[in-house]
């Protein structure tokens, strides 16, 4: 293992957790501690009213969590995912945008957060940015400790050097073929509170 690797895989000590709260908190966002996988699925699933319309990234943090499997399988949400996969793509690619462009609640994580409370997501096609960024009436992101970094700088090293390493990794595995890093999202805060919330997780979940 690097030491890249094992830098971006370490959880974050508990006064690091604390001063990064205390940063989100003054750009606007929402933050929740816990401890583990399980506790940050509870804490992200008691905001979403049942019945809610509901999109989620492509997000391992969420598959970690349980998140995606409850959003699928529960029958408790308009999961947009559940109505496009029915779609064609050849027909109906603008309809299936529109859909996944202004969800009412967004569920997701991000590649890295920095000391200052800067989110930093990434993407290939930039298709969960959108939302991420305006689209969505309500943002919810399951974070895990490991991915907090000193600043931006490094906030774009660990996407590059780790998240998209194993991304492309992962894809050539179960597709044939691998993904490419296309889009880059920096959250410095919101406009007005209220909108997102920032779930942290002291346990390390996701990439």
């Amino acid at each position: 293992m690097s030491a890249s690797t094992i830098e971006f895989t370490k959880p974050a000590s508990e006064a690091t957790l604390a001063a990064v709260a205390d940063r989100l908190r003054e750009r606007n966002f929402e933050v929740v501690i816990v401890d583990t996988a399980g506790d940050a699925k509870a804490a992200a699933l008691q905001r979403i009213p049942e019945g809610a319309e509901v999109h989620s990234g492509k997000s391992k943090t969420l598959e970690d969590t349980g998140i995606f499997q409850e959003l699928m399988e529960s029958g408790r949400y308009d999961f947009i995912r559940q109505r496009t996969m029915k779609m064609d793509r050849r027909t109906q690619m603008r309809e299936i945008t529109k859909l996944s462009a202004a969800p009412e609640y967004m569920l997701g994580s991000v590649g890295a957060l920095t000391e200052a409370g800067q989110l930093v997501a990434a993407s290939a096609t930039g298709s969960q940015l959108g939302p991420y960024a305006s689209g969505a009436g309500k943002l919810i992101l399951v974070v895990g400790s490991q991915k907090i970094v000193p600043d931006l700088d490094t906030a774009l090293r660990r996407i590059t050097e780790h998240v998209q390493s194993w991304e492309d990794a992962r894809l050539r595995e179960q597709m044939g073929a691998g993904t490419k890093l296309a889009r880059i999202l920096i959250i410095e805060q919101d406009f007005f509170p209220g909108r997102t919330t920032v779930i942290l997780t002291r346990e390390p979940v996701g990439i």
